[in-house]
């Protein structure tokens, strides 16, 4: 995570755009230096996700670029704080707008959710899963994003990222400029181009929630179980086959197939990212990769314009936000030009 801080480098206030939205909207601090069309994008890219979501709240987010190393389009730190799940669920419960709010409530458990869990201080840091189901701190707090927080209407302050962000802030975002990026979808994405607006949105969705605690016990295995109260409001909805016969979420740093499940039951074929280091080579934040489940994939090819699908919304709708119908528009065919990381998702979490 410093690695990650020191690549931000000096920051300045430039402006803010406010996203205009019947509900939703955005407010963008720059760091010095954002080119004016970056800005414009970052605008096009919280219109994006106003046009899906309802919620008549204010994201405010420091944006920018910067040279990033390595395969890195873009990178994001979310704001968050560890909350008391039952007061989680009961702001589900009176946010519930939809046949899936109620569908995934009446699989949510009242109290206090079990993990399929591994490599943790307790089983001697092995992969070999087990149930934990002692009601503990990692059992009962949930990790929830600032922007999902206001969502559900729970009463969470925002800071400054450690200063990362130029004012008090729900996410920090910024791309890398060595990359050839188009800035204007309306003709399509430029051949040998990636998609600016879809990227940034990819990033603002980050921000709205869409994260898993399990990349911190991918990235940080062996500490006690109560170290990773990380559990997100994604991650309630995160299944195995393993997990689902012991009514638990899998929680588990593996390769073993992980499904985004409404019912708790394993079937179904929205399967999650599972880890860079003990899965599948990328964030558990992410839709499984090569399967084209949405804007929330971790990889994106030049010449392909990335789109809020139908998944992105559903999963949204489950974790608190109000989505609104809208039509599934055409997915262009993805360009064999080679795929390069999306982006690095990290979280920033305040005490209990």
């Amino acid at each position: 995570m410093q690695a990650l801080r020191q690549c931000m480098g000096a920051m300045a206030a430039s402006m803010v755009l406010v996203t205009p939205a019947r509900g939703l909207t955005f407010e963008f601090d720059f760091t010095a230096g954002t080119p004016a069309q970056a800005q414009l994008a970052f605008q096009a890219a919280g219109n994006l996700w106003a046009s899906v979501l309802s919620d008549p709240i204010s994201i405010r987010l420091t944006v920018g670029t910067a040279v990033l190393g390595g395969s890195i389009l873009a990178q994001a730190a979310s704001s968050e704080t560890a909350l008391p799940y039952p007061d989680v669920r009961a702001a589900l419960v009176a946010d519930a707008t939809s046949s899936s709010d109620a569908l995934a409530l009446s699989n949510l458990p009242a109290t206090s959710f079990n993990l399929l869990i591994n490599r943790t201080a307790q089983n001697g840091n092995s992969a070999t899963p087990y149930l934990d189901n002692n009601g503990s701190l990692n059992n009962s707090f949930v990790a929830v994003t600032t922007a999902n927080a206001a969502a559900l209407s729970l009463p969470v302050s925002r800071d400054n990222l450690g200063n990362l962000c130029i004012s008090v802030c729900d996410g920090f975002i910024q791309f890398n400029s060595s990359f050839a990026f188009d800035f204007d979808r309306s003709n399509g994405i430029t051949s040998g181009q990636f998609d600016f607006i879809g990227i940034a949105a990819h990033e603002i969705g980050h921000t709205l929630g869409f994260v898993s605690g399990v990349d911190t016990l991918d990235s940080s295995p062996g500490f006690a179980e109560d170290a990773y109260t990380v559990v997100t409001t994604l991650d309630l909805f995160r299944t195995s086959t393993a997990s689902a016969a012991l009514g638990a979420i899998d929680f588990t740093a593996s390769s073993t197939a992980k499904v985004f499940s409404l019912t708790g039951a394993a079937s179904g074929t929205l399967l999650f990212s599972n880890g860079i280091s003990f899965g599948d080579g990328r964030q558990a934040s992410h839709w499984k990769d090569g399967l084209g489940l949405g804007m929330m994939d971790p990889t994106a090819s030049t010449g392909e314009l990335l789109v809020i699908g139908a998944n992105d919304r559903l999963a949204l709708d489950a974790i608190g936000w109000n989505v609104s119908a809208v039509p599934e528009p055409g997915r262009p065919t993805l360009l064999a030009l080679g795929l390069a990381v999306l982006c690095v998702a990290w979280r920033r979490r305040r005490g209990r």
